[in-house]
């Protein structure tokens, strides 16, 4: 546990350090996901470690992913370490995955929401999520409404095929479409050298394998591809 905290506590202050404009935090060391509920030591975990991060934020937003997709994990975490939002793999439809079939809960969300008292915490939601292939053919402009209209989110997150993969321009072009307004965010991809594309067509971008040292995912973040990827971005 000590080890996870100093990593988490490092990576945090490497995307502060080089300018990040929010931070998420998941358990991402956690592969092989479990496809739904999380056992309740991963939340004991998650809820500390994410209360240091908030601090260490200064008010900078933060969100909260418990993977693969424990919504219910998310908002409790959430509620513990004034986190700012959550991000949902699935949480409108079904899609098949590497952890068998995964369905969105949109409706038990909700209420949950409602009932730790979290009006403030957006819900981001995946749109046909990324390493994942839905139950039955869905073009994006109607995922993207269903997750807004439908299942109650604030925000879209595209992604592409898999992580470091960016996502289609035609499909971010649908998205921003179908979301009239609402925000769009790129879940996976992003990096300098394709920020001039991809910026147009979105409101913000998650980013970790692009930014982290010489760009491998297991390796730590570096500051100096924040602030390079700001530049990129023109923010």
């Amino acid at each position: 546990m000590a080890a996870v905290r100093r990593w988490a506590l490092d990576d945090a202050a490497a995307y502060l350090e080089g300018g990040a404009a929010g931070l998420v935090v998941e358990n991402f060391g956690d592969l092989p996901f479990f496809a739904g509920a999380v056992p309740p030591e991963t939340v004991a975990a998650m809820a500390v470690i994410a209360a240091e991060v908030v601090a260490l934020a200064a008010g900078r937003p933060v969100g909260i992913n418990v993977l693969r997709n424990d919504g219910a994990a998310a908002l409790a975490v959430a509620a513990a370490s004034g986190a700012s939002f959550v991000r949902l793999n699935v949480l409108s439809g079904a899609m098949v995955t590497d952890q068998g079939l995964i369905q969105g809960r949109a409706a038990e969300l909700l209420r949950l929401k409602r009932l730790l008292d979290l009006a403030d915490v957006g819900i981001f939601a995946d749109v046909l999520v990324k390493h994942a292939y839905p139950l039955a053919p869905q073009p994006i402009a109607e995922a993207v409404e269903d997750s807004l209209h439908r299942a109650g989110a604030d925000a879209v997150i595209v992604s592409g095929v898999a992580t470091g993969a960016p996502p289609l321009l035609a499909d971010l072009q649908a998205a921003q479409l179908a979301a009239a307004g609402a925000p769009v965010l790129i879940g996976s991809g992003c990096s300098g050298a394709n920020a001039d594309q991809l910026a147009p067509l979105c409101q913000g971008v998650i980013v970790a394998s692009s930014l982290k040292r010489d760009g491998l995912l297991a390796n730590p973040v570096d500051p100096e591809r924040v602030r390079a990827l700001r530049q990129a971005l023109g923010v």
